[in-house]
């Protein structure tokens, strides 16, 4: 074969590539503006819509690129947690919380490990503010404080989509660790007290605003907001181990 004709095929091979990836992004464009407005109901009163959007384009074009059919999964299980993680990475780096917010979201969880150390049991509200020799009520405040810094919390312990869908850059040994992060989560998440599971589920399962689980419950949506924030410092707590490597 010439030279001329290896690279005309190697061109066409190319467009082809090019021209399907261009279908993919056509037909998945919807998917972009139905997970941002979902996401939008979840996230703090800053972040815009159109910015959600323009990162899960992103996200969405990074999917054409790199899906792979061959490991099983359709594209739009494959293209929504590239999307969904586009987005979170565009909010994290708008992040506006001053550093007293995460610096308070470090002592909660450090607290949080250190009574549940000396107790062997979960740790109660009152409890934790003891530890960190402040009233409930302060404690309950800075709670809202990182709720409505990041609501997002939970879904960054999860970053990095589901096991076994490693990129072409990852190694292999990186997949099993992150299966064995996601296995020491869920252990973590059974042992949370009941009602923290049951936000859980609601939120991220069920995919309920804070307004509807606080209906559920039978709480305001500003106790379902602290409850969240509560059970996300838990989980940090307890899967320090893993998120301090």
């Amino acid at each position: 074969m010439s030279s001329v004709s290896s690279g005309a095929n190697t061109y066409a091979r190319a467009a082809g590539a090019a021209s399907a990836q261009d279908r993919l992004v056509e037909e998945y464009a919807p998917l972009v503006k139905r997970i941002a407005y979902h996401m939008l109901a979840r996230l703090p009163s800053s972040v815009q819509v159109d910015d959600l959007i323009q990162a899960g384009m992103i996200g969405l074009l990074e999917a054409s690129r790199k899906f792979d059919h061959g490991k099983g999964a359709s594209f739009e299980t494959y293209a929504g947690i590239r999307i969904r993680g586009a987005m979170l990475d565009d909010v994290r780096k708008g992040d506006w919380a001053p550093r007293s917010v995460h610096r308070n979201t470090r002592l909660v969880s450090g607290a949080i490990r250190t009574v549940e150390a000396r107790l062997g049991r979960d740790a109660k509200d009152h409890e934790v503010a003891a530890e960190l020799e402040m009233s409930l009520e302060d404690y309950y405040a800075i709670l809202n404080d990182t709720a409505g810094s990041k609501l997002f919390s939970f879904d960054d312990l999860l970053e990095g989509g589901a096991p076994g869908e490693l990129g072409t850059d990852e190694e292999p040994f990186e997949g099993l660790q992150d299966v064995r992060f996601r296995q020491a989560l869920a252990e973590a998440i059974e042992r949370l007290p009941e009602r923290e599971q049951l936000v859980l589920s609601l939120y991220y399962d069920e995919e309920m605003n804070l307004k509807e689980i606080g209906a559920v419950l039978g709480v305001s949506e500003s106790r379902v907001s602290q409850l969240h924030s509560q059970c996300a410092a838990r989980l940090r707590a307890r899967m320090a181990d893993w998120l301090d490597n």
